[in-house]
């Protein structure tokens, strides 16, 4: 299951785990301070938290970013699942019309089957090559 939470520290720790612990993303460059007025995805498996995404909304564009998955739960399809939610929480903002991301380098084929180009020069970002990514919703 998938919602729109407003307590998003079970959000934090999923970022925590996955960009930090895991890829080792220092605390200064993931916490941005930038969650206060983002809305927040949260995926429960079996009552637990196992993935997440953040959404910012800056002119038409929602820009979907922070989207992890425990490893454990990757390859289930649930990545896809907080993607496709965070552009129907987009379609519900009457004045967005493009949703947008930065993908980690090795992610962008994945994005793609989501329906996301890539354009613009490849950038570091946290020591990981990203290119942004968009689509039209």
């Amino acid at each position: 299951m998938i919602a729109v939470v407003t307590d998003y520290a079970p959000c934090i720790a999923l970022r925590r785990a996955v960009f930090m612990d895991e890829q080792g993303i220092s605390e200064a460059e993931e916490m941005d301070g930038l969650d206060e007025g983002a809305i927040h995805l949260l995926a429960h498996t079996g009552g637990k938290p196992v993935g997440t995404a953040r959404i910012l909304i800056a002119g038409d564009t929602g820009k979907i970013g922070r989207i992890c998955v425990l490893r454990d739960h990757r390859g289930t399809g649930l990545g896809a699942k907080l993607v496709n939610a965070a552009i129907d929480q987009l379609r519900k903002i009457p004045h967005v019309s493009r949703a947008q991301l930065s993908a980690q380098d090795h992610a962008i084929g994945f994005y793609e089957t989501l329906g996301f180009v890539a354009y613009g020069a490849f950038y570091d970002d946290a020591g990981i090559a990203h290119r942004d990514m968009a689509r039209s919703i």
